[in-house]
């Protein structure tokens, strides 16, 4: 009887919950939300030199969610990025290639950059050399023992005794002296030696006066304070606060030969050999883009690995997808012309079209794939310059650079986020759009797309998401 009883019970109170859950509506599902980094995150590029003499040229910081140029973030004089000690990353498609720690922060051409020491991945830091002395370890338990005297010990003990004899014949000696008796005279010294307060009275040298300014501007700089102590700082370790620092310096072009323009003695002509050397040296510096953060997440790879046959199938689609926009392009601009020229000539009659464009010519092409998201969704960015075509018309007569971003969709289509076209005349309506790499700029584990905007003002950084129809900007800088 009871357990009838308390079966009927269960299934009343079952019942009871049912009918509650189902007036309430379904019951919600919460997750735990990643913890988004808020900063501070640094983004630098690292240039090397064949050398091994490396600099690092600020980009954009995120304090707080928010990107800020690091070129001029919190500069008193030197910016945060900047600072003594920090050390950056060097990453090159998400793989790590070593360890960056500035050493001098300082400009070039008013722009804030900074030297330092470069340490590939998977070499070991050099150790400072210290001497190794043995432990000595007391043993206070132990008996205690008695030592025989050393001669040594009876040989300073006797020299003592000498000393003190010695010293008090002497006082009997000056004692019975008569007080008559006159002290023997001092020779003179000679007339080309001065004496000690004339050398000390005389004048100083150009030489020692130099000296001795150097030595005082050295130490009024040493002892200037460099910043505020207050100010936030991005560094790992404790600091070497004996080490002697610059608050900045001036630094010269890193190039491992003579300058372009250096002249060969003789001809007075620019050395072309010494040219060339120049122009390799430069192009023989490398590029790494590199990362500051305490935190952050765990690096991986944005590479998206595919065999060649596949790669040539990307290749040959994103080449018909740039020539696609390019005559899309030229159309708009065709039509803009003839509605302009028909307005201004108040219709007069007007050449005919040329009919159908041509098919554009890539040089150049370089094709790279990413995976940002870790998805398994390939991002292509596409860069080439064109080609005049035989028989082509007057829009495509001057090469262009182009750059075309295009992702997958379900289907294995392409769909295009990003294309821009330039020349040497439109750089201040569409700037030159060079990628360096695929960073993790914001610290969300997903990679972003670094750039290099060349305008008619100059070059800059920028920082975008690829995001499902467009590029998202996160930092633009300005020249």
């Amino acid at each position: 009887m009871f357990a009838v009883t308390l079966a009927a019970s269960t299934l009343l109170a079952s019942s009871w919950f049912v009918a509650q859950a189902a007036a309430q509506g379904p019951i919600p599902q919460y997750g735990h939300k990643p913890v988004s980094n808020k900063g501070p995150r640094a983004i630098g590029l690292i240039q090397l030199s064949p050398k091994g003499k490396a600099r690092l040229t600020p980009i954009a910081i995120m304090m707080d969610g928010k990107f800020y140029d690091a070129g001029s973030y919190k500069a008193a004089p030197v910016p945060m990025a900047l600072d003594f000690g920090i050390v950056y990353e060097g990453f090159r498609t998400g793989v790590s290639q070593g360890v960056f720690t500035i050493t001098q922060p300082g400009q070039r051409n008013q722009v804030w950059i900074a030297e330092g020491t470069w340490l590939p991945a998977g070499e070991k830091a050099p150790e400072k050399s210290k001497k190794y002395s043995t432990p000595v370890i007391e043993d206070k338990d132990a008996p205690p023992v008695l030592h025989r005297r050393s001669d040594k010990a009876d040989s300073d003990s006797g020299t003592d005794k000498d000393k003190d004899r010695d010293k008090s014949d002497k006082d009997k000696k000056d004692q019975q002296k008569p007080a008559g008796t006159a002290p023997p005279p001092t020779p003179a010294p000679p007339a080309s030696a001065p004496s000690a307060p004339e050398a000390a009275k005389a004048p100083a040298t150009p030489e020692t006066a130099k000296a001795s300014a150097s030595a005082s501007a050295s130490a009024s700089v040493s002892s200037e304070p460099i910043e505020d102590p207050n100010r936030p700082r991005l560094r790992r370790g404790k600091p070497d606060s004996t080490a002697r620092r610059e608050p900045f310096a001036t630094f010269e072009p890193l190039t491992d030969a003579a300058p372009a323009g250096t002249v060969s003695p003789g001809t007075g002509k620019p050395d072309a050999k010494t040219a060339k050397d120049s122009a390799a040296a430069s192009a023989q510096i490398t590029f790494i883009p590199a990362i500051s953060d305490a935190g952050g997440p765990d690096p991986r790879p944005y590479s998206y690995d595919l065999k060649p046959a596949e790669e040539a199938i990307y290749r040959s689609k994103m080449i018909a997808l740039a020539a696609t926009q390019l005559h899309a392009q030229a159309n708009a601009a065709t039509k803009e012309a003839a509605t302009a020229q028909k307005t201004a000539s108040a219709r007069k009659s007007l050449p005919k079209s040329a009919g159908k464009l041509p098919k554009p010519a890539f040089d150049d092409v370089s094709l790279r794939i990413f995976d940002l998201s870790n998805s398994n969704e390939p991002v292509l960015v596409l860069s080439a310059r064109t080609r005049p075509a035989a028989g082509a018309t007057q829009s495509f007569e001057e090469p262009k650079e182009i750059m075309l971003i295009a992702r997958t969709n379900l289907e294995g289509e392409l769909k295009k986020l990003f294309f821009s076209q330039t020349d040497s005349r439109h750089l201040d309506v569409s700037p030159r759009m060079e990628l360096i790499d695929a960073v993790d700029a914001d610290g969300d584990g997903r990679g972003e797309l670094l750039f290099r905007r060349t305008s008619d003002n100059g070059s800059a950084y920028a920082i975008y998401r690829v995001t499902a129809d467009r590029l998202w900007p996160l930092f633009e800088g300005t020249p």
